[in-house]
């Protein structure tokens, strides 16, 4: 019998925690660390990262995402009946955005839209400033939607890393503090395309400079024969790490949200392992980005069955996967994790994220919400764009908001209304 045996030895120093240095290497000719690892972030605006990422989760508060580019805008609007314009826009926004003062207990952040974020209210103060100072922090979507991912069978890559540093740098001196980027997966026939990243860090220190402190990004996959495929996944995981890498050298905290969407009849156990594998994907590629965790964010889609499923699965059911798939994959260093609701009603939205609060398995992070539709849609109907629909639309929103809330620490009991399911399929906008 041969025995052959392997030894690979990695002693780093006491002090590498601490020192705030990286060493040269962990070991004599095995690995050879970067000189300028982690060296972008100084110890102040780490620092800053965790206060702000800490503030947004903090508990029974979550994320109003107001983020809808002019095309998701427009099927908004036809679906009450009002023209997609500026000035229509943006007294939505107005509505969602100047009313009670309460709504601050429930709401931490709100994700804008770029033409939003420069937009003001009737008397001319800019909505930004109107969030900052009732005490929520703005934030700010850098993506700039979905493409086709050439070479691939229909999926799809997220646009927008060109310019993102400058956007960034502007974004964070007008005050915004956290972005957002989405990035899709699909279980079907779809495809994927890689987006250069050129500039990227110039635009986020344009929105830094304009006031944002955290961001979004937001990348879509589908699940399906094949779906999502071993390139769309590892596409998917090195622009988001390039665009959370970009962002904190800003100062601006990033959402990662590689979104597995709901389209299929796939079962619940199909997407809780496509969830597993991606969300696995992500984080071995941000840690090789040398992204410091503490200083972001989550923003992951509960794991459902597919819309077409034909069986159908309890809140405790989804809470279970969902929890697992997290357990499974999300370093305990991420300090909070901010559901999309994934085409769920407003109802199905709150009762979920309560049973996943509410599952006794291991929960490191903060469990909470980065809603849109589900804060919204009962909202958009009240309001039907009359100036006299407004205050009842506004209190809507406060108790659309005060239900996820509390799911969010586990209390919800139930009864508030938004049944309605708000699906869309193939949502590629």
């Amino acid at each position: 019998m041969v025995e052959l045996k392997f030894r690979c030895a990695v002693n780093p120093p006491a002090d590498i925690n601490n020192s705030g240095k990286p060493p040269k290497k962990l070991s004599e000719n095995l690995f050879i660390y970067s000189s300028t690892m982690r060296q972008y972030l100084s110890a102040d605006k780490e620092k800053e990262l965790i206060e702000t990422a800490n503030t947004l989760m903090a508990k029974g508060k979550g994320l109003l995402a107001a983020d809808e580019s002019t095309a998701s805008m427009l099927k908004r609007f036809q679906s009450i009946g009002i023209e997609n314009n500026e000035e229509n826009r943006r007294l939505y926004r107005q509505l969602l955005l100047t009313g009670s003062k309460d709504l601050a207990n429930y709401i931490s952040g709100v994700i804008f839209f770029h033409e939003t974020f420069y937009q003001c209210d009737n008397n001319g103060k800019p909505f930004r400033e109107i969030l900052k100072d009732n005490g929520i922090i703005p934030g700010i979507k850098v993506d700039k939607g979905l493409v086709p991912l050439a070479g691939t069978n229909g999926e799809n890559t997220t646009q927008g890393l060109d310019n993102l540093s400058e956007r960034c740098a502007q974004y964070y001196r007008d005050g915004a503090r956290f972005a957002k980027w989405r990035m899709c997966s699909s279980m079907s026939s779809t495809s994927y395309n890689f987006i250069c990243c050129s500039n990227l860090s110039e635009r986020c220190a344009q929105y830094y400079r304009d006031g944002a402190r955290f961001a979004k990004w937001r990348c879509a996959l589908k699940i399906g024969d094949g779906l999502p495929s071993e390139l769309c996944i590892r596409e998917t995981s090195n622009v988001l790490a390039r665009y959370a890498s970009i962002c904190q050298q800003n100062g601006i905290v990033p959402i990662v949200e590689p979104e597995v969407l709901p389209d299929g009849d796939h079962d619940l156990e199909t997407s809780q392992y496509i969830t597993e594998k991606v969300l696995a994907a992500t984080y071995k590629t941000l840690s090789e980005h040398h992204v410091f965790l503490e200083g972001t964010l989550l923003k992951p889609n509960m794991v459902t069955a597919g819309f077409d499923c034909k069986k159908k699965y309890k809140p405790e059911d989804i809470a279970r996967a969902t929890v697992t798939a997290l357990q499974r994959t999300v370093p305990p260093a991420v300090p909070g994790i901010c559901f999309l609701s994934g085409g769920q009603s407003e109802e199905e939205a709150s009762v979920n994220l309560n049973a996943i609060n509410q599952y006794s398995g291991k929960k490191p992070w903060a469990l909470t919400f980065s809603y849109g539709r589900a804060l919204q849609a009962s909202v958009l109907t009240l309001w039907t764009g009359k100036s006299e629909n407004v205050s009842a639309a506004q209190n809507q929103l406060l108790k659309r908001a005060q239900a996820h809330g509390a799911a969010a620490k586990g209390e919800y009991k139930g009864g508030a209304i938004g049944g309605q399911s708000l699906f869309e399929a193939n949502r590629n906008y």
